[in-house]
């Protein structure tokens, strides 16, 4: 017999250390298991979980809260037929394990293995691509209109749509929106379940709360209840009082009031790890018509007390020893551009006091917590909700006031129109610091930042920077800060180059590039991080090297200086070619006339996956190698 690596024995299909769940390739054979049986189940797919995730890494808090949904969730329904769609898709690790890819979990996140996230190219079972928040219900209620239209929505067999959401996504209004339209779209099958894990409304103890939730969910109460409105309707002070009555009652007992106005019948409390209650209640759902709310509290890293006690560091953790924990590492470290966004923010608000910073709902992840702590009254989580922290930031400045929004390059998309029609045409001094930008390794295609220099520059009065490591990322965000307008800060994840960060602000030119080398025949147009591969490249091929710091304004007066001494430029940007860096260097050479021979190097017109990050870069030739090579295959030696 072959012997097999720990990771591969440990998803072995008849492997001997989760016996039940290795019997499970697909929800089929889940259904098949006895329900007496599936807390075992359960027991042994948290563990599967932990064990695979210490072994990759990824997103393990949020997962380990969800094990029990997920199983009652295909036990109940009959998945891929019926729809289920997973909101952002942090929780949608075991949903995986028990769709036929539990032998694939240790290629998690890495490059040519499966997702992070729900990827309708990965399985059938995954009904909708999902990785950023809010998304579930609309795409559910397109689906279950989609099924109604089709005729797929009658019979015993008809096709249910199930949407699973967070506390957290519920605070974006487009998840309000999908609610305002379900509410009035007529014969559908739609199921929106609330993923409580971070509030507790009303905790769910106890057998009566447990029988209240079936009560409220089976057809007895949903008969009765249009029974009485259809024998009321036609006394309208009886039907008007029934109804205030009613409503009254089920408020003693559920807050579901905001969700029955918007024409869903809500279900819970219940305790989202107790399969006694989530299966009878999902089997009662599962049997109406019209759209249902169920709202579940489960508890992030349930069942592993250390991400219990810390969910935010078990969020998304690298690898790790289970059985110690996640140990800082005491070996000296390069600070992350994220931890100089976070130094200087501190540093600047103490300098100037108009400063107000605004983060939607990413406090950690975008180096706002020092802040908090020291300036409360200044610091705004906007939860996730995008739109409103562009404009709520454009009207801070409209008073004086100097907003900062931090916020991830692929988020500020989702805040697109705002940035044009509420900061950018009132042109206001609203600095945008963009973390994250370029590829981000192991959360894929869906939050690689690759396209915001071509969505930002485009826009009349916006500033756009691009810093070629820490020391000037610190520079830029205090001269963007200061910039009479608005203005955006570039910048990716992870660490720099490892560049001395002086404490001294130094305000950058506006507009002015840097040469960092001076060479012969070829100029090297490096903008951002590519500097530093640039500079590797420049030496191999004696070319001149140009730090342009500026996607917009680009400076134009140094190309036109360099065109009269080189034969050829060359652009180089971690960001798509299409509309980038390289194309507003196309476009100031046109203007100015500038005749040369240009080669534009960036990320191509195709979506790229996960992976490590050098590791996709080096593969799309974005390293000093890929670059020397690109250059000698154009222009020889």
């Amino acid at each position: 017999m072959t012997d097999m690596s720990d990771a591969n024995r440990e998803t072995a299909p008849h492997g001997t250390t989760w016996p039940l769940l290795a019997t499970v390739d697909d929800p089929a054979a889940l259904r098949a298991i006895d329900r007496a049986r599936l807390p075992q189940l359960a027991a042994e797919l948290r563990d599967f979980v932990l064990q695979s995730v210490s072994r990759t890494g990824g997103h393990l808090s949020s997962n380990l809260g969800t094990v029990e949904l997920t199983i009652a969730l295909h036990y109940v329904f009959d998945t891929p037929r019926d729809r289920l769609v997973w909101d952002v898709g942090h929780q949608s690790y075991p949903h995986k394990i028990l769709t036929g890819r539990r032998e694939r979990m240790a290629t998690l996140r890495q490059l040519g293995g499966i997702s992070g996230f729900p990827k309708r190219s990965e399985s059938e079972h995954d009904a909708f691509g999902t990785a950023h928040s809010s998304t579930s219900i609309s795409a559910a209620l397109g689906m279950a209109v989609a099924s109604r239209n089709k005729g797929e929505n009658e019979g015993p067999n008809r096709r249910r749509h199930v949407a699973v959401i967070g506390d957290g996504a519920m605070t974006a209004g487009m998840a309000f929106e999908a609610l305002n339209n379900a509410g009035v779209t007529p014969d559908i099958d739609l199921l929106v379940i609330l993923n409580d894990n971070d509030m507790s409304i009303s905790p769910p103890v106890g057998a009566l709360n447990r029988y209240l939730a079936r009560l409220l969910s089976g057809r007895f109460y949903s008969k009765a209840r249009d029974l009485g409105r259809a024998v009321l309707q036609n006394v309208p002070p009886l039907f008007e009082l029934a109804k205030r009555l009613e409503e009254h009652a089920k408020g003693m007992v559920v807050p579901g009031t905001l969700f029955e106005e918007f024409g869903f019948n809500y279900v819970g409390p219940i305790d989202g790890h107790d399969l006694d209650s989530l299966i009878p209640t999902l089997q009662n759902l599962r049997e109406l018509r019209g759209p249902q709310f169920l709202h579940v509290v489960t508890r992030k890293g349930q069942g592993y007390k250390l991400a219990e006690a810390d969910p935010v560091l078990y969020h998304g953790p690298g690898r790790f020893d289970p059985g110690q924990g996640i140990v800082k590492s005491t070996k000296p470290s390069r600070p992350t551009y994220t931890q100089v966004f976070s130094d200087w923010v501190c540093d600047m608000a103490e300098a100037d006091e108009r400063l107000v910073a605004i983060t939607p709902a990413m406090r950690e992840g975008s180096g706002l917590v020092e802040f908090e702590k020291r300036f409360p009254r200044r610091y705004f989580d906007v939860g996730i909700a995008e739109q409103h922290a562009v404009t709520f930031a454009a009207g801070i400045a409209c008073e004086g006031l100097k907003p900062v929004v931090a916020i991830y390059s692929t988020f500020l998309q989702r805040g697109y129109d705002q940035l044009i029609h509420d900061v950018a045409l009132q042109n206001l001094p609203v600095t945008f610091a963009l973390d994250r930008a370029g590829l981000v390794g192991a959360d894929g295609a869906t939050h690689a930042g690759a396209y915001d220099f071509a969505y930002l520059r485009c826009v009349p009065n916006l500033v756009v920077y691009a810093p070629s490591d820490e020391n000037e990322c610190r520079q830029m965000l205090y001269s963007a800060f200061r910039h009479d307008g608005p203005a955006a800060v570039r910048y990716p994840r992870g660490a720099g180059t490892g560049a001395p960060v002086e404490k001294a602000f130094t305000e950058i030119p506006l507009g002015k590039a840097e040469v960092r080398r001076q060479g012969r025949r070829i100029a090297i147009l490096a903008f951002g991080t590519m500097l530093a591969p640039a500079l590797a490249a420049g030496e191999a091929l004696d070319a001149t090297v140009v730090n342009m710091r500026f996607v917009k304004p680009v400076d134009a007066d140094l190309l036109a200086e360099l065109a009269a001494t080189h034969e050829a430029f060359v652009t180089v940007e971690e960001h798509v070619v299409m509309g980038g860096a390289g194309s507003a260097v196309a476009e100031a050479m046109a203007t100015r006339r500038l005749v040369l021979p240009l080669l534009q190097l960036g990320l191509p017109d195709r979506f790229i996956d996960h992976g490590e990050q050098a590791q996709l870069l080096r593969l799309e030739g974005l390293d000093g190698a890929g670059i020397e090579r690109s250059v000698r295959e154009r222009f020889g030696e």
